[in-house]
This record gives C-alpha cells, sequence and structure tokens, in this order.
C-alpha cells in the first residue's frame, strides 16, 4: 500500500492584508503584504485503496465522502474543496485524509495552508507538476472555485515557503522576498490568541473589493494608507528596529477598522484594551477582522504579561513559533 504525508504552515499576516486580492493590488503603486509563517500546521495524507473508489475524510469537521470515480465527486456538495481538488488531480483508488492545528475561522489562512498540503500531496501522487507557479496558481483557483469569492495572492506563499516574506503586488506578477528577520526576534515579541468566535474572510472581503471597484474613494484612500504602512513595516523589519515595527501595526490596525465597521468587535477591543495595559504596545487581528486570532505585540519582556491578561479576558492563547520550512512531505 502506498502513501503520501505533506504539511503546510499557516501564517501571521503583519501588514498589506486584502491589496493582495485581484485587482486591487493594481490601484496602487508599489503594494505589498509582509506576512510569517507559523508552525500551526495542515496536514494532509494520501493513502491507497484496493476497492477503485475515492475516499475524502476531514477530521476537523467529521465528515466522510466516498466516491466510485474522481469524476462522480460533487465540488458543490460536502468536503467541496477536497472535492474540486481531488477532480482537478483526477485522483483515483485513494483515501485522502485531512486535519489542522488551527482553529476553525481563524484568519491565519488555515484553508490556504490546507489547499497547498492537499495541491502538493496530489501532485505527487499523480506525478504532475508540483512547480511553485503552477501549485499557487492551482490552489488560489480551487479555493476561489469552493468560497465563490476573489481570493487574495498572499495566503498560499507562505504555505509554500515558509518563512518572514514580503509579497509585492504589480502589473508584473507577484514575486515573494524572504525578508532577513530574526525569527526568534519577532516570536518573542508577538502573542498569538484566538478570540473564541470565528469569521468569515471571504464575505468582509468581497464586500470591501466590490465598494473599491465601484470607485468608493473612502475605500481608495485606506488601501493607500495600508501599502504605505506596508512599506514602512517591511523597512522597520529589515533594520531591527521593533519599535518602529510596533508603530507601524499599530497604523496597520488603525487602517484595517476604517475599512469596515465589522473589522472589530467589542471582544477584539477589550482584548487589545487588556494586553494594552499589560505592555503591549499594539495589536491586530489577523486576516479580514471581525473575530478569529488576535496578535499582540510588545517587549519580550511583557510576553508572559500580554498572554496573561489575554487569557483572563476569555481568550486562547496559542503556543506557535515562526515556521523557516513551508510544504514538507513525509
Amino acid at each position: 500500500m502506498s502513501r503520501i504525508v505533506a504539511s503546510a504552515p499557516t501564517r501571521i499576516d503583519l501588514a498589506g492584508g486584502t491589496i493582495d486580492i485581484w485587482p486591487i493590488y493594481l490601484f496602487h503603486d508599489g503594494a505589498l503584504t509582509l506576512n510569517a509563517a507559523i508552525s500551526l500546521r495542515a496536514h494532509a495524507q494520501l493513502e491507497s485503496r484496493a476497492d477503485g473508489r475515492v475516499e475524502l475524510r476531514s477530521v476537523d469537521t467529521d465528515r466522510t465522502v466516498v466516491a466510485s470515480h474522481w469524476s462522480a465527486l460533487d465540488g458543490a456538495g460536502e468536503l467541496s474543496l477536497l472535492a474540486r481538488i481531488a477532480r482537478h488531480y483526477r485522483l483515483e483508488n485513494v483515501t485522502l485524509t485531512t486535519r489542522g492545528e488551527s482553529p476553525a475561522g481563524a484568519g491565519i489562512a488555515g484553508s490556504s495552508a490546507l489547499t497547498i498540503a492537499v495541491c502538493g500531496a496530489a501532485a505527487r501522487w499523480t506525478n504532475t507538476s508540483a512547480a511553485p507557479d503552477h501549485l499557487l496558481q492551482v490552489a488560489m483557483n480551487v479555493e476561489c472555485q469552493t468560497i465563490r469569492v476573489p481570493t487574495g495572492v498572499q495566503d498560499h506563499r507562505p504555505a509554500f515557503y515558509g518563512g518572514i516574506a514580503a509579497v509585492e503586488l504589480g502589473v508584473a506578477g507577484v514575486a515573494r522576498v524572504g525578508l532577513a528577520v530574526d525569527p526568534g526576534e519577532l516570536e518573542r515579541r508577538i502573542v498569538l490568541a484566538y478570540t473564541g468566535a470565528p469569521r468569515n474572510s471571504g464575505t468582509n472581503n468581497w464586500e470591501i473589493t466590490k465598494r473599491h471597484t465601484d470607485g468608493d474613494r473612502h475605500i481608495f484612500d485606506c488601501f493607500e494608507r495600508i501599502r504605505d504602512t506596508a512599506v514602512a513595516m517591511r523597512a522597520a523589519l529589515e533594520r531591527g528596529d521593533w519599535d518602529e515595527v510596533g508603530r507601524q501595526i499599530a497604523v496597520e490596525w488603525d487602517n484595517r477598522k476604517r475599512l469596515s465597521p465589522g473589522v472589530s468587535t467589542p471582544t477584539i477591543d477589550d482584548l487589545i484594551a487588556r494586553a494594552t495595559a499589560a505592555g503591549a504596545t499594539a495589536a491586530k487581528v489577523c486576516g479580514a477582522g471581525g473575530g478569529g486570532c488576535l496578535f499582540c505585540f510588545g517587549p519580550p519582556a511583557a510576553r508572559s504579561a500580554i498572554a496573561g491578561a489575554l487569557s483572563a479576558g476569555g481568550a486562547r492563547v496559542l503556543d506557535y513559533h515562526i515556521e523557516t520550512e513551508g510544504l514538507k512531505f513525509g
């Protein structure tokens, strides 16, 4: 019996989120996003069968789908993301099992990490192209088909490559540039916590994208500031100016809250206030906002107090480290 096991990391988005959705970035010269891969991984396993069927199993949702052939899988039914990937790669005589280490709706790109892990495993299983550009394109497109709104280009890259990086966005395409930042130094300054409420990034981002496309000047100006903040934060990260990194995270959060009133919530505001009182100098919600994960930035000496304050406020502090390795097998 043959078996392939793959995993890919999730990410913390430091700055420049949502501007990575096509075509938003085309209207903001110098657009980029900044992210750091983290060790909460998504896992995929392919195992051969003897009965010719295709079985899809999600450990996280406790759901199973079985079909007589890949062509019988319903891309609009149960486990639609897995079904679409299995159809694309024409998986046969195999059981696909997936699980994630991140909470549901955490805003740390768990679905993108899962998609990269499954696509990587499926490409290896079928001996088809696993070239980065090809795999990233397939992953982005099947995820878009599944959620039925445009997806950004940043989330699949930390899953594939790992590390701390800038994703540069422009008319010539998308380029990931690894940053010479000490992962340990960044990790010592960030506390990651799950707020307890999931969020729906596809819906939030789609509304913002539509408003931008319709010529909403307020949204346009917000993205200009988001772009400028990402550029400034990149420079601060590269020179190791941690005080300035914190200042730019705070500016990023202010900019992001202007995009939509649903980005923050009373629960999030309360947790940020608690973390600030404990020594955090900045905080922001991961992903589109409205729930999911929150990360708080502060001096290493305050990290324990910040974590305690978040726990006392009802959040679940997540154990993680900055992950330097992306998609891996075995």
